[in-house]
C-alpha cells in the first residue's frame, strides 16, 4: 500500500466527525484547509447549475479552478458527482 492509500485506508476509518476534524486541522496549513473549502463550494456551486462566471464572480476566482471542478462533474463516473447527487439533489 503506498502513502496515500494508507492516509486514504485511515480517514476512511475515522468514524467520528469532531476526531476527524482535529486530524485535519492538525495535517493541514489554514490556507491547504480554506483552498480545500473553496473547491468544495465551487464544486457545489457548479453542481447546483450556477454558471462558470457567477461562481468566479461570488468566490473571487479564476474561470480556470472552475473549469476544472467542471470537468470533474462532467466525468462519468465521477465520485464527487456521486456524492453531490447523493446529498445535494
Amino acid at each position: 500500500m503506498n502513502q496515500w492509500q494508507e492516509l486514504m485506508h485511515i480517514i476512511a476509518n475515522i468514524n467520528d466527525t469532531q476526531f476527524l476534524t482535529q486530524f485535519f486541522d492538525e495535517i493541514l496549513t489554514p490556507t491547504e484547509k480554506n483552498n480545500l473549502h473553496l473547491r468544495w463550494k465551487l464544486l457545489k456551486a457548479l453542481h447546483q447549475k450556477k454558471t462558470q462566471r457567477e461562481i468566479a464572480t461570488n468566490f473571487k476566482i479564476s474561470l480556470c479552478k472552475i473549469t476544472r471542478g467542471s470537468k470533474i462533474l462532467k466525468t462519468p463516473q465521477s465520485a464527487v458527482k456521486t456524492i453531490l447527487d447523493k446529498n445535494f439533489s
